[in-house]
């Protein structure tokens, strides 16, 4: 059997080496960290540089503006969804009342922009298999559009 001032002695020790190892860790978190805010904005940027291309101007302006894009429905001439910039169900505009709210999300996290790009293209690109995709909320009372709170 060992000594018990052989062990008391390694405590110390012991107590160092784990702060040693919980130091280690935090700075190598905090690498992964940093690296990837860093290309999480990279792919902002660029997702940002798509939207602007891809967009017309006056589009571009008003999803600045409002903070959604409208895109008009491809089958149903009353019918508009406005899409959010930021996190957000989509709402579907019917003869100008917001009817129903979309959810349709990405899996992974994509940059906001290429989010906004994703949902105008399925839309005109194949509205009903988007609608397909969609978790429907209908509203009971249709409403006005408001402004978007800053």
């Amino acid at each position: 059997m060992e000594n018990p001032s052989d062990v008391s002695a390694a405590i110390p020790f012991l107590l160092f080496l784990g702060l040693v190892l919980v130091f280690f860790v935090a700075v190598s978190w905090r690498r992964h960290n940093t690296k990837l805010e860093l290309a999480h904005r990279v792919a902002q940027d660029r997702a940002e540089a798509l939207l602007k291309v891809v967009l017309t101007p006056e589009e571009y302006a008003s999803l600045g503006e409002r903070g959604y894009l409208e895109v008009p429905s491809p089958s149903q001439p009353t019918r508009t969804y406005c899409v959010p910039r930021g996190r957000g169900r989509v709402a579907v505009q019917e003869n100008g009342l917001i009817v129903e709210s979309l959810c349709v999300a990405p899996v992974e996290w994509l940059p906001p922009g290429d989010v906004v790009l994703t949902h105008k293209l399925m839309i005109e690109g194949d509205e009903q298999e988007y609608l397909r995709h969609a978790n429907r909320y209908r509203l009971k009372v249709p409403t006005r559009p408001t402004a978007p709170v800053s």
